[in-house]
């Protein structure tokens, strides 16, 4: 993204989307008494209050009431899916793509099969998105806690540490290509789960060879381990380079969730919040609900004056319902050069269109005049 002189105002940003992230899949209900939501009932409360805290974007991972864990049963995914709608009509309902990674008996920790996560794709009634990861990483989870982040949990033992540290997130071309076909085909909207910027890079080429044709929106897991750190510097980078009509929200683990929110809040950026990531307030020893970190998120952004998005301008600014026809409708609209045809030279611009459909769903030709550097003054 490109920052001009007063891109930084509140006024001149997009209003912020908070995603609540209530459910904790990888964390037992014994680890955290009365925070997660088990009973069908509990799981839709939690939604409605992350809602009236200022939530717009709901993750969800369902729990099978009967044994506590995370359902494998995509009926159960369908009829809590119904319950929300009804619940928290407001909400953007968002599917984790990873569905569980929690390790059993003394494997490691893994994502589920390809086919099990395209049966997403698949859900009725369905959601309004569904994450999916792109490109292949490690995706250690532990290595940027402490053993007190995780104090009074199963996690805190060292075998299931090592049970998760081992983890790899799977998703190689065979997986997206045919996700995100899917996904369309369906008419849900891709969130892409990122873990660095070269995740990025697969993305804008899937673009340029028509693989994928819509609205960019995703996350970034700044969890370390394979995926992005915890170093400001890696995070602007993530914000630099992501297309100007594009729209991302930063995601990081335990305490480090609150410096790089706020960082991301004062960038125009968007955060999430709850217990699958965190358990904490700012501070050392301090436990948080899902709607305490939501409204700390909530506090951060009034604190600069930037508002919190409507459901109706959260459904706009994700550009819900919107696909597109070509690679170049689709670089066009995320504000990405289009692609080069063969003998042409120079950096490729569309000149003087408000729109791909003034342009004539054509682009223009490159200017080839070298740049003085004069000019400027």
């Amino acid at each position: 993204m490109y920052f001009t002189d007063r891109s930084l105002l509140p006024e001149n940003q997009p209003p912020l989307i908070i995603t609540a992230a209530p459910y904790g899949p990888i964390w037992a209900p014994s680890d955290l008494p009365g925070q997660v939501p088990v009973t069908w009932d509990e799981q839709v409360q939690a939604a409605v209050d992350c809602y009236n805290a200022g939530a717009r974007i709901l993750h969800i991972h369902v729990r099978d009431p009967k044994t506590g864990k995370i359902s494998k049963n995509f009926d159960d995914y369908g009829r809590q899916i119904a319950r929300l709608r009804e619940a928290v009509p407001g909400m953007v309902l968002q599917v984790g793509g990873s569905i569980s990674f929690s390790p059993e008996g003394d494997e490691a920790a893994h994502w589920q099969s390809y086919d099990t996560r395209h049966m997403l794709t698949e859900l009725d009634p369905k959601p309004d998105q569904v994450t999916v990861a792109i490109g292949s990483t490690q995706y250690d989870l532990t290595s940027m806690l402490t053993m007190d982040d995780v104090e009074g949990t199963h996690m805190h033992d060292p075998k299931v540490i090592w049970q998760y540290s081992q983890m790899v997130a799977d998703a190689t071309p065979e997986f997206y290509i045919e996700n995100l076909r899917r996904l369309r085909e369906n008419g849900i909207q891709a969130y892409f789960a990122l873990a660095h910027v070269h995740s990025l890079e697969i993305v804008e080429r899937l673009i340029r060879q028509g693989l994928y044709a819509g609205p960019v929106n995703g996350f970034y897991s700044m969890v370390g381990g394979g995926a992005a750190g915890s170093n400001p510097f890696d995070l602007m980078e993530l914000i630099r380079r992501a297309p100007h009509g594009s729209s991302f929200t930063y995601q990081s683990v335990f305490r480090m969730v609150y410096p790089i929110s706020a960082m991301c809040i004062a960038l125009g950026q968007h955060v999430r919040a709850g217990i699958e990531e965190n358990l904490w307030g700012p501070v050392k020893g301090q436990r948080y609900t899902s709607v305490e970190m939501i409204s700390k998120m909530v506090r951060f952004a009034e604190e600069l004056g930037r508002p919190i998005a409507t459901p109706e301008e959260t459904r706009q600014i994700l550009k819900l319902g919107t696909w597109y026809d070509s690679p170049e409708e689709t670089l066009f609209n995320l504000g990405l050069p289009p692609n080069r045809n063969d003998g042409e030279r120079g950096f490729l611009t569309y000149e003087g269109f408000r729109s791909f459909q003034e342009a004539g769903g054509t682009r223009t030709t490159p200017v080839e005049t070298p740049a003085n550097p004069l000019d400027i003054m």
